[in-house]
């Protein structure tokens, strides 16, 4: 029997899919908000003049970039509670997952972003009697966040699309969600175009965002 594709089956199984899609941006801010503070910090740590704090950084930075995310979830969702005697409830686990792995790329971003901005600033600030820190929060970081924002984008981006992954440790996110109407109505082909359309109307929102948000950065500049 020829492949008859049905509309109506795709209009049906939006509304369904908001359920995953709830969990997945929740898993994504949550995540990346707790992604960037680690990534703040272990960036900064590579910049550090003693050399213990680059070599932690860097030994984060270089196995978490080192390993696949679904390793990553797979180890942390099943060998740590094992290890531990714990049990992790699969939207912690996906959050800390998200997390731990989007802080060592938004550490590099950090790192990049503050060695752009020109030396002289720091010795003006400090010049003018402000010490490292407030040199570093009044003159270096406004002026180095603003060239972070679109790589930071870039990241959230990948970061959404990254909770797909999730569906391996139990999350129920989009694709999982999916993947059970899927099991139903066995309309793979029209339930997963459905999941590819929500996913891209997604990304092109915070694209369209984020380019608004440079622009409006660029005017008060």
């Amino acid at each position: 029997m020829a492949f008859q594709f049905e509309p109506s089956v795709v209009i049906e199984t939006l509304p369904m899919l908001m359920r995953g899609l709830k969990f997945t941006v929740l898993i994504t801010v949550g995540g990346l908000s707790f992604g960037f503070l680690l990534g703040a910090l272990f960036g900064l740590m590579k910049l550090a003049r003693s050399a213990w704090p680059r070599k932690l950084a860097g030994a984060y930075i270089e196995t978490i970039r080192g390993t696949p995310m679904l390793v990553q979830a797979m180890f942390l969702y099943y060998g740590v509670p094992m290890a531990l005697g714990i049990r992790i409830h699969p939207l912690l686990a996906g959050g800390l997952v998200i997390a731990v792995n989007s802080g060592a790329y938004i550490a590099e971003i950090v790192r990049g972003a503050i060695q752009s901005i020109h030396s002289g600033q720091t010795e003006a600030g400090r010049s003018i009697g402000l010490t490292g820190f407030q040199t570093m929060r009044y003159i270096i970081w406004p002026q180095a966040f603003r060239r972070m924002i679109p790589p930071l984008g870039n990241q959230f981006i990948i970061s959404l699309k990254d909770t797909s992954l999730l569906m391996v440790i139990g999350v129920g996110e989009l694709l999982r969600t999916g993947q059970e109407i899927v099991a139903v109505n066995f309309r793979a082909f029209e339930v997963y175009l459905a999941v590819a359309l929500v996913y891209l109307v997604m990304t092109l929102s915070i694209a369209e965002a984020l380019k608004r948000l440079e622009r409006r950065l660029r005017i008060r500049q």
